[in-house]
């Protein structure tokens, strides 16, 4: 998966996994030289997964995007993966550079689909299916943000007692469905969650919140961190030895920059929609043979 806005972007990142997979982040920090950023990239396949970024790198020097040098350009295109290895059937099967050009020269500015499908095709979560979720708002001051999850979690976003997904309390009204699982489902997720405890390194949840407000590194710094308190609202346990997790935010800066009290705002509302986008993640995941959505649990399904 590529988010590739034209131009480029102003980015931070914030991770808090404890066995991350992650590439060209410290590019990212306030400090270092780079300003913007030409892509992001999300993938499967674990570690080995890092290597569609550089397919993604080959098209952007294609298209004359990148850091300028003597010569040449060089496309900054930060990377994180998650763990799926094994999960289609075959762990030699990942992506690669090719995975990564093809997924640039497929990149559009559409919706996102959601679900069991791209980065998230693999992914499960506490138990269920996981997956690709969004979720965006737009505030008071005309500025959008929105949140793109890879949800492949060691903890649950469903509260066991009551079934109730945990993101959906950030929830806009009537965004996500009243009704809960019956009490027979609820107590088939919390036998998932307890039969297939991931073992450590082998879960990741990454989350890219995005805006249209100018800002500094700093502030998209900033930005990623609020994500977390997403994340920390929407699934339980998170941030753990078992995964990698890792927040990204950019920046187009199309839009002013906030003043205070906006930005103050900003922040507030990026952990919402990431919580949001969990819920989504959750909703729009298929089930597999091997293991259930919670959409399937809550229609009666196996």
């Amino acid at each position: 998966m590529v988010l590739a806005p034209p131009g480029g972007a102003v980015a931070g990142v914030d991770v808090r996994g404890a066995a991350p997979g992650t590439r060209e982040t410290d590019l990212l920090a306030p400090t270092a030289t780079v300003q913007r950023v030409h892509a992001i990239t999300l993938s499967g396949g674990s570690a080995f997964g890092l290597d569609a970024a550089s397919g993604v790198m080959a098209r952007l020097e294609r298209d004359g995007e990148g850091f300028p040098v003597p010569g040449a350009v060089v496309p900054i295109v930060p990377a994180a993966v998650v763990f799926d290895l094994g999960r289609g059937g075959d762990p030699a099967v990942r992506p690669t550079a090719a995975t990564g050009a093809a997924a640039y020269d497929a990149a559009h500015d559409g919706p996102v689909p959601q679900g069991s499908v791209g980065a998230g095709t693999g992914a499960v979560s506490g138990g269920l299916r996981g997956g690709i979720g969004t979720a965006s708002a737009v505030l008071g001051t005309g500025a959008t943000v929105a949140a793109l999850v890879v949800l492949n979690s060691a903890g649950s976003g469903v509260d066991p007692r009551t079934g109730e997904l945990l993101g959906a309390r950030s929830g806009l009204p009537g965004e996500f469905p009243a009704d809960l699982p019956a009490p027979a489902a609820r107590a088939r997720i919390a036998e998932l969650y307890a039969a297939h405890a991931p073992s450590p390194g082998t879960a990741t949840t990454l989350v890219v919140v995005a805006t249209d407000a100018t800002l500094d590194k700093a502030g998209c710094t900033r930005l990623a961190t609020t994500a977390h308190d997403g994340l920390a609202r929407a699934i339980h346990p998170v941030h753990t030895i078992r995964d990698g997790d890792c927040a990204f935010a950019l920046a187009t800066g199309t839009g002013p920059a906030p003043d205070p009290d906006a930005t103050y705002l900003l922040q507030a509302v990026a952990a919402d929609v990431t919580a949001r986008a969990v819920a989504h993640a959750l909703l729009a995941a298929d089930a597999a043979p091997d293991r259930p959505s919670y959409g399937s649990l809550l229609t009666g399904g196996p």
